[in-house]
């Protein structure tokens, strides 16, 4: 990998870093919020989710537009826009402003993630693409180690605005860097023979089944995968009797891990095969889905061994998912697609939550009951998503390596 292609990897990983970030601290502040604004745990609600469901949205519109423009000038107005809404977040006098301003960030949010993923796919060949996917992924470990410790540390001792304003003054170090060093990304403009109508992103996708089936794999992942996710710190404090002081641990070690297991599954799913990775991954996830929603004890050690390989196993999972979907177009369909699949699994998530609302039930002592049936349906998502995956097909593509989307080589 040349020096210009881990430059590109390293300002995409801090995009990614600042954009997890804001979307993470918000939900670790509930108690904070919910005090300081006296609104109820059903208000806060409409605070975290009014960021994914506008990032949803936007997301699918942008499915429309996005491949007729350089891949770097979409993404630079999707981050300054998303910047502009973390200020407006920093200095939100009620939640009445602040879920306005989540609103805003979730917009130009939702475009974010969609575009770095097509900017990695555009510029790596498949052989490298996992590899390539790997480095990205560590931002959201970085993001669990460095970021939410951090951001809670800053919000308990200059107050909730805090992690905003830096993660926004952070976002304007970013802005320079993709403005300085990142290069025009425009080779899927150069190889077409026409401008595309908005309206083929849908048809072009309603008419290959391999690019359905595709869709069909990432949503059933997130459908497992967030159906117990936001109920694990409640369930380990209410059940087991986990502190909630040390609630951080969890983000620390996982993340910690990562950094490290997230480069090595990239290489082992380039070298190895895609999906004979994913399955591994995947199969070996199901073993801390089972123990998190099952757990019986709350020594700091125990949940920390689960949550650390659940981490591991999890984001194992998503690594080659990743670099299979991101090839089953060309480069010309790519920001579309992705656009649509980064749509789909932020309403995967927001549907996932919900279903796992709706099977667990607390009870008048606090205990929650029912998690190990979230956790049963979990692991039938997964199982389902080893065979979807097994027909999703990779498609030729051009040689990127040889002849670079964005002139890195």
């Amino acid at each position: 990998m040349s020096s210009k292609e881990k430059l590109l990897l390293f300002i995409l990983s801090c995009i990614n870093f600042t954009h997890i970030v804001d979307f993470m601290i918000m939900m670790p502040l509930g108690p904070q919020l919910m005090q300081i604004f006296d609104i109820s745990p059903r208000h806060f609600g409409f605070i975290v989710s009014a960021y994914g469901i506008s990032a949803g949205i936007s997301g699918f519109l942008a499915a429309f537009f996005v491949d007729n423009y350089d891949r770097k000038k979409v993404v630079l107005f999707a981050y300054i826009g998303f910047v502009m809404g973390t200020f407006a977040c920093a200095f939100a006098p009620t939640h009445q402003f602040l879920i306005i301003a989540r609103v805003i960030a979730g917009t130009f949010g939702g475009l974010i993630g969609a575009q770095v993923m097509s900017i990695v796919a555009d510029t790596f060949d498949y052989q490298r693409r996992a590899t390539a996917m790997g480095f990205i992924t560590t931002a959201f470990s970085v993001a669990s180690v460095v970021g939410i410790p951090a951001g809670l540390f800053l919000a308990a001792r200059f107050g909730w605005h805090t992690p905003f304003l830096v993660v926004a003054c952070l976002g304007l170090v970013v802005i320079f860097l993709i403005v300085k060093y990142v290069p025009p990304i425009d080779k899927h403009l150069k190889n077409r023979q026409e401008k595309q109508s908005p309206f083929d992103a849908i048809t072009n996708i309603t008419k290959n089944p391999n690019q359905l089936r595709a869709l069909w794999l990432s949503a059933t992942i997130m459908l497992g995968h967030f159906s117990i996710i936001p109920y694990i710190s409640p369930t380990l404090v209410a059940n087991v009797g986990f502190s909630e002081k040390n609630i951080f641990l969890i983000y620390l070690v996982g993340g910690l891990l990562t950094i490290f297991s997230a480069p090595m599954v990239g290489k082992l799913a380039d070298k190895k095969g895609k999906y004979p990775i994913f399955v591994i991954f995947a199969i070996l996830s199901l073993i801390p889905i089972y123990l998190i929603t099952n757990m019986f004890s709350g020594a700091v050690w125990a949940v920390l061994f689960v949550a650390g390989i659940f981490f591991i196993f999890s984001n194992g999972r998503m690594i080659p998912t990743q670099a299979m979907i991101s090839n089953v177009v060309t480069p010309q369909q790519r920001g579309s697609f992705m656009a649509i699949n980064s749509s789909l699994q932020l309403f995967a998530q927001a549907i996932a939550a919900n279903i796992g609302g709706f099977i667990i039930h607390k009870t008048a002592s606090g205990y929650i009951e029912n998690y190990n049936w979230v956790g049963y349906f979990a692991i039938t998502m997964i199982l389902i998503s080893i065979f979807i995956a097994r027909t999703v097909k990779p498609i030729a593509q051009p040689n990127v390596s040889k002849e670079s989307a964005v002139n890195v080589s």
